[in-house]
């Protein structure tokens, strides 16, 4: 594709590299064939490559107006088509870029902008979330039908095994997962302390900053980075050999520490390291002797997986949680379409609800259509989307391996 770069951005990191994604896409059209929001809309503008289009007319000197931004607001993130598309256009950092620079020049009226405000105040703060989370199951039972089921019961953390190895790897607490389901995190460390891995906490950590970040406040997001690679770095130095996510979202955000920090030397090296040593907890146990595990699925009835957008599409680990459950005895149902979105998508089941719902109902359909015992999944987001629709249990997948 052809560009012609206006001069606010020409000499730009931004804008640098804006044009060479765009320069990359050829406009075939293979990714709306994977895009969730064409698929339900019919509308070229919501495709991977309309949505090109319009940033490629923000970087040239064209005003976006409120139609752009909706187009923008619209897509999912989901990266979907990053997969199928032969040229390799890195979309999910052009569309990061396009929304951070509509966000500065298109006025949103004052309740959206409140609600995004809101959520950017209250999501990546775990006391705040926790609080209205609390707050939110006191006032359950005289609460509308569609606001109950989006309430998850409350979790017992569970025990956290003291480190006693010489193996140490990180964990990520984050925001909301500590509220929604601490029991993720300790029943993980309970897994890998049978696998001789002590796995620890930093206490400063908190949101990976996807949140902020996806929400065109990059600079917000960028300081919740700062923090985390700050706090992670004292262990790092004492030499954890990896930092582990059971949150996919987190995952993927924090695997991108490296791009985002290229250009800032103080944080660059550091941030490459981090990014480095990254590890979704599907690549730690793929790389590791089972054996301690046993067969957990032997006795198990079949489970629906259903693998996030961000793991699948943005960390591109495709089977990799399917082949450690199968290496530990799971039947696992067909599920077509595996690679949709559930509509979850960080912030976007409450900005984007009615698209996100007709996208749930999708998902839950074809994940029950085997009939699972239960269905199984590896991000935070997802598992609280799908378990308020879905008629079996949904379970982070590091549950089905608990002792």
């Amino acid at each position: 594709m052809q560009t012609s770069l206006a001069d606010f951005i020409k000499s730009t990191p931004q804008g640098i590299e804006a044009d060479e994604i765009l320069r990359r896409c050829v406009h075939c059209g293979f990714c709306t064939a994977t895009c969730p929001t064409y698929q339900l809309l019919g509308d070229e503008l919501d495709s991977p490559r309309g949505r090109i289009y319009l940033i490629k007319q923000i970087v040239e000197g064209e005003q976006p107006t409120a139609k752009t931004q909706l187009h923008l607001d619209r897509c999912l993130t989901c990266r979907t088509c990053e997969n199928t598309c032969p040229s390799g256009v890195q979309y999910g950092r052009l569309l990061d870029i396009g929304r951070q620079l509509v966000e500065k020049h298109v006025p949103r009226p004052l309740f959206a902008r409140l609600k995004r405000q809101g959520l950017r105040k209250v999501l990546p703060y775990a006391d705040r979330f926790n609080a209205l989370l609390k707050l939110g199951r006191a006032v359950k039972p005289v609460l509308p039908s569609h606001l109950k089921k989006s309430i998850p019961p409350r979790y017992q953390a569970g025990e956290w095994p003291a480190p006693r190895h010489a193996r140490k790897m990180l964990a990520l607490q984050g925001c909301v997962q500590t509220g929604l389901a601490p029991h993720f995190n300790s029943i993980t460390a309970q897994v890998l302390d049978r696998l001789g891995i002590s796995l620890i906490t930093a206490p400063k950590a908190g949101c990976c900053g996807a949140v902020s970040y996806h929400m065109a406040a990059d600079e917000e997001g960028k300081a919740f980075m700062r923090a985390n690679i700050d706090a992670w770095w004292p262990y790092v130095e004492q030499g954890v050999e990896a930092i582990v996510m059971t949150a996919s979202g987190c995952g993927a955000m924090t695997k991108e520490y490296a791009h985002i920090f290229r250009n800032e030397p103080e944080y660059a090296e550091k941030a490459a390291k981090i990014s480095a040593l990254t590890r979704d907890l599907s690549e730690v146990l793929a790389a590791e002797d089972l054996t301690p595990l046993g067969q957990p699925g032997a006795e198990h009835a079949p489970v629906a997986y259903h693998p996030p957008c961000t793991l699948q599409h943005a960390q591109r680990l495709y089977g990799q949680v399917e082949g450690v459950l199968k290496q530990l005895g799971f039947t696992l149902t067909p599920v077509a379409d595996s690679y949709l979105c559930c509509g979850s998508a960080g912030t976007y089941s409450i900005l984007q609800a009615d698209l996100s719902q007709q996208l749930l109902e999708k998902k839950v359909t074809t994940l029950q259509a085997g009939e699972p015992s239960c269905i199984a999944t590896a991000n935070i987001g997802c598992w609280s989307h799908l378990a308020s629709e879905a008629k079996v249990p949904v379970k982070h997948w590091v549950e089905l391996l608990q002792s």
